[in-house]
């Protein structure tokens, strides 16, 4: 058997001369333990919430969308879109026409922006399980109908069974020339909502739906968009497509995947759950403190332990490593407990729910969303176990130098 281990364990587990050195590393542990579990708990909440607003972004944004380079409109033929349609993997190709516009519902008004999608884009999107109320009809034959978000509908006061008040929509006539704000500077068209949809309360207050011949004449457009939606099938890898496309539109065309459409708020949520990881980070070599007091008091509490190993022959690294150890194992028995008992938490908090939002409601789900994931629990043992022996090295290595200057 090693032998500074089996010092070491013995020291862990046996009663010293000063009983308050057993409370130290009672404290020690459990200070150890608590850090570990408080940062297993915040990283997996973190997971959860980001996996949360991922999904309801992934049930909005296509996987892929090809957008120009330059500019704000380009004409469709100028995208292969017979190829794009035959790439293996590919469901459904929509052609999209976003613009501000102000909207008008019997007397209340609301700035919005239009999404006109291509025929078809109700069977390559989830849009319909996600309406509250009415049927996903974007257009019917020669009739064109509107799908707003529910924050729109609920400002407006928009009813759908209501057909003798249609949503009016104005937008700047591009070929006007007046300086003046006037009703001839701008273009309107009406039109009859059919359904509500709600999926995040950003998209909500955001967009309406409408048919994209409907945005077309609204704008004054012939055959430009605003950009392509590319929807693939469930489970495909979004970059291997992401890579044929760009080479099928050239470098004129920007193809995003659904991370880089909201890049900005990916990389806002993962900078604040690093930022909270390196808080309690800072936390935790506060609490291994106590690791330091404790190896300290337990050098001092055996003097006369040394004293015997030393006769007996025992080294000045030998004597270190025991004490190094004895550290190690205090670190180790924290991180360990620590993990254990962040993971059942969070297990607890996945299976039951125990910790509810208070939002009476409000919020798409009732509970603290928690995702464990393997590589958070190696990171959180290793940043421990780190801080940890640096904790340990320094008395260990000052201490006992300095007990073996004096003896000698």
């Amino acid at each position: 058997m090693n032998f500074p281990f089996y010092i070491a364990r013995r020291y862990l587990v046996s009663k010293k001369t000063h009983n308050i050195i057993n409370i130290i590393s009672g404290i020690s542990v459990v200070g150890v333990m608590v850090g570990t579990m408080a940062l297993v708990i915040v990283l997996s909440v973190f997971n959860g919430f980001e996996k949360v607003v991922v999904s309801m972004f992934n049930v909005f944004d296509a996987d892929l969308q090809v957008s120009p380079r330059q500019g704000k409109t380009f004409r469709e033929s100028e995208l292969p879109s017979e190829s794009i349609l035959a790439l293996p993997g590919v469901i459904n190709y929509t052609r999209v026409v976003e613009e501000n516009a102000l909207l008008r519902y019997r007397e209340k008004q609301y700035i919005a922006t239009i999404k006109g999608v291509s025929p078809g884009y109700e069977k390559g999107s989830p849009l319909d399980t996600l309406l509250v109320e009415g049927e996903m009809v974007i257009q019917s034959d020669s009739f064109d109908f509107a799908i707003p978000g529910f924050g729109i509908a609920y400002y407006l006061g928009i009813q759908v069974n209501d057909p003798e008040n249609l949503i009016s929509i104005y937008v700047p006539d591009r070929n006007s020339h007046i300086n003046t704000l006037s009703e001839s500077s701008f273009r309107n068209e009406t039109i009859k909502p059919s359904g509500i949809f709600s999926v995040q309360q950003d998209f909500d207050n955001k967009f309406m739906f409408v048919p994209l011949r409907f945005a077309r004449r609204l704008l004054n457009y012939t055959d430009e968009v605003t950009s392509a939606e590319i929807r693939l099938t469930p489970g495909i890898r979004a970059e291997t497509i992401q890579t044929r496309v760009e080479k099928l539109c050239g470098p004129r065309f920007i193809v995003k995947n659904r991370l880089q459409q909201q890049d900005m708020l990916y990389k806002t949520m993962k900078s604040e759950k690093w930022a909270v990881f390196l808080i309690l980070t800072f936390i935790l070599i506060i609490a291994t403190f106590n690791v330091i007091g404790s190896i300290t008091m337990l050098i001092l509490d055996k003097k006369r332990d040394i004293g015997i190993l030393r006769n007996m022959g025992a080294t000045q690294q030998l004597i270190r490593r025991i004490f190094f150890t004895e550290g190690s194992l205090i670190i180790l028995s924290g991180a360990v407990g620590g993990l254990l008992l962040g993971f059942v938490i969070c297990w607890l908090q996945q299976r039951f729910g125990l910790i509810k939002l208070n939002g009476g409601g409000s919020f798409v789900m009732n509970a603290y969303p928690v995702e464990m994931k393997i590589m958070d629990f190696l990171m959180v043992f290793v940043t421990v176990f780190s801080i940890g022996l640096a904790a340990t090295w320094l008395p260990v290595h000052r201490i006992s130098a300095k007990f073996s200057d004096s003896k000698n």
